[in-house]
């Protein structure tokens, strides 16, 4: 199973939730109150986006945290990254952290270097903004566009 950490999951909330208003800064209580992530979990996420280049963070009593970027030009690639590290489905392909000893010899190298980069390339085509959109567990995105429009909404 392919399987992000929870971590991951949280991170995607609460970038989410900072993509709501752009112009205001959030504190991590803020953050946690609103999306229901405890505080140190929320403090921790912060830190390694900080680090990552994603979020910035200003100190003091009107400080906080906020995007560096638009939220069309963080991508789920970039999130994943900064929380997990490199996408790599297997030991053997690029960009993978662990090392493979028998990658000399196995025949499915080529094989799974070709999943990890369509997976890849998926992720670095979802953005923040699409991931922050309220979905319809129901009916799905596209069917709540074409119920709007079909109600002349």
């Amino acid at each position: 199973m392919i399987k992000l950490s929870r971590l991951t999951d949280y991170g995607v909330v609460v970038m989410s939730q900072m993509a709501q208003d752009m112009s205001a800064m959030k504190t991590a209580p803020e953050l946690a109150a609103a999306t229901g992530v405890p505080t140190p979990t929320v403090a921790k996420l912060l830190k390694r986006l900080v680090k990552a280049g994603l979020v910035e963070s200003w100190r003091g009593v009107n400080g906080g945290y906020a995007l560096t970027r638009r939220i069309d030009d963080i991508t789920a690639v970039d999130i994943i990254e900064a929380l997990e590290g490199p996408v790599a489905l297997t030991a053997c392909v690029d960009g993978s952290e662990a090392d493979c000893g028998v990658a000399s010899l196995c025949p499915m190298r080529g094989g799974w270097e070709k999943v990890n980069r369509a997976i890849r390339a998926a992720l670095e085509e979802l953005t923040l903004a699409e991931l922050s959109q309220p979905v319809d567990f129901l009916l799905g995105p596209a069917s709540v566009d074409a119920e709007t429009n079909a109600r002349g909404v």
